[in-house]
């Protein structure tokens, strides 16, 4: 681990903050920006989440930074099976399918969406994250559906910026155990690792913070279960999921956060990505897409509609 105590000198002034950690830790500004994002940068003691944050003269800076692992560069594969709905110089729009991991990790070397990827448009590999090219949001390996990925270094930078100012708009469909109260409502609580099981996530008074926004299109009250919209104003891990949990309607088919009971033949959660918007970072003109709910979800609903009548 390596340790960082600078202080901001008067030639400094007024610089951003991403710049500033990328310059003093030796690192590109991608990875700088996520350390932001993170909350592992300290400005006079308090940590700042956000990359564009100005720094004044005489600003106390601290940070770490990990040794970086020696890992094997991501092989391309032409065989990962995967929709492109829009195609631009700048940026990609993937309809992922669910069970898909969307980048390598533990345990997922190989067979993901960013090996499709860079058998497809191999100049990402020198974009963003190294273990993760190109990605700018992600999704659950279970949850199907709209996601975002930079062709360009600029413009990966540009939506790593957007995302963090709450600009990228990402609309999901889930159906939930139950009826929330009310027809529609704000879910702000943080969410860090749980203590009980480092697998999962939790809502934990020191963990980062999160809303999400959610609204209910229709509820089956004979099957007890509802379909909801949700917006995402952050995007931490397993966010929906942990934050509909908490309220009692954990999503349907999910068989971490206590929503997998034997009342339907579904093979994962139900949710999916289905609506997406952002600036464009050349032009500035709002870019909006839509994916309809993939048939394993349809044929869900299609059955609710029809126990509903009968």
């Amino acid at each position: 681990m390596n340790e960082f105590n600078e202080v901001v000198h008067d030639s400094l002034e007024g610089e951003r903050l991403d710049r500033l950690i990328a310059f003093i830790g030796n690192i590109s500004r991608s990875e700088a920006s996520t350390l932001i994002r993170d909350g592992e940068v300290r400005v006079n003691g308090e940590s700042i989440t956000r990359p564009s944050f100005k720094v004044s003269i005489a600003n106390q800076i601290e940070f770490s930074i990990q040794e970086p692992e020696m890992n094997p560069e991501i092989e391309a594969d032409s065989s990962i099976d995967f929709t492109v709905i829009h195609s631009d110089p700048d940026f990609l729009v993937v309809d992922k399918p669910a069970g898909l991991v969307v980048h390598p990790g533990a345990g997922n070397s190989s067979g993901t969406l960013v090996n499709g990827l860079l058998a497809m448009t191999p100049q990402i590999r020198e974009v963003g994250e190294k273990t993760r090219p190109g990605i700018i949001h992600r999704l659950d390996k279970g949850t199907s559906g709209l996601l975002l990925v930079a062709n360009t270094a600029d413009a990966y930078q540009f939506f790593v910026d957007q995302l963090s100012q709450h600009k990228v708009r990402r609309i999901y469909q889930a159906l939930v155990w139950g009826v929330p109260e009310g027809p529609e409502g704000i879910i702000d609580a943080p969410i860090g690792r749980s203590s009980k099981n480092r697998k999962k996530m939790a809502i934990v008074s020191n963990g980062k913070l999160a809303k999400t926004i959610y609204f209910v299109k229709e509820s089956w009250h004979s099957s007890k279960v509802s379909l909801l919209d949700l917006e995402l104003e952050t995007g931490r891990t397993h966010q929906i999921r942990v934050h509909l949990s908490s309220i009692g309607n954990p999503v349907v088919g999910d068989e971490i956060y206590g929503g997998n009971r034997k009342n339907f033949t579904l093979r994962r959660q139900f949710l999916h990505a289905c609506k997406l918007s952002f600036e464009h970072p050349r032009t500035g003109s709002i870019c909006e897409f839509e994916s309809p709910l993939p048939d394993d979800l349809k044929n869900v609903l299609a059955d609710l509609d029809k126990n509903d009548k009968s």
